[in-house]
C-alpha cells in the first residue's frame, strides 16, 4: 500500500548561532514540553527530545512537532519537506 503524509503546519526557526539565547528561551519556555534544550561542555546545543538527546547544528531547523515538542531538522530535509505558509 501507499501512504501520503498529511499536511500539517508547524512552527520552526533556524538555528543560525546568533539566536541561541532566543531558541533555549522558547524551547524550556514551553509549557507544553516537557523537554528541554541545553549546551553541553562542547559548546553544542542539545535538543532533549521523544527519541533522545539530538544535537542541533548551526543553519538546522528546530521545528516544533504536533505534541508541542522540539527536534532538529537538516536544512536540505527541510526545504524538501517544508514549505512557507502565508
Amino acid at each position: 500500500m501507499l501512504y501520503r503524509k498529511k499536511p500539517v503546519v508547524v512552527e520552526a526557526f533556524q538555528y543560525v548561532g546568533t539566536n541561541l539565547h532566543e531558541i533555549l528561551s522558547i524551547i524550556n519556555g514551553c509549557k507544553k514540553n516537557n523537554r528541554h534544550a541545553y549546551v553541553n561542555s562542547n559548546n553544542e546545543l542539545i535538543i532533549k527530545t521523544l527519541e533522545g538527546d539530538h544535537r542541533a547544528n548551526l543553519n538546522d531547523f528546530i521545528i516544533r512537532g504536533v505534541h508541542g515538542e522540539f527536534y532538529p531538522c537538516k536544512p536540505d530535509i527541510f526545504a524538501k519537506t517544508y514549505e512557507v505558509v502565508n
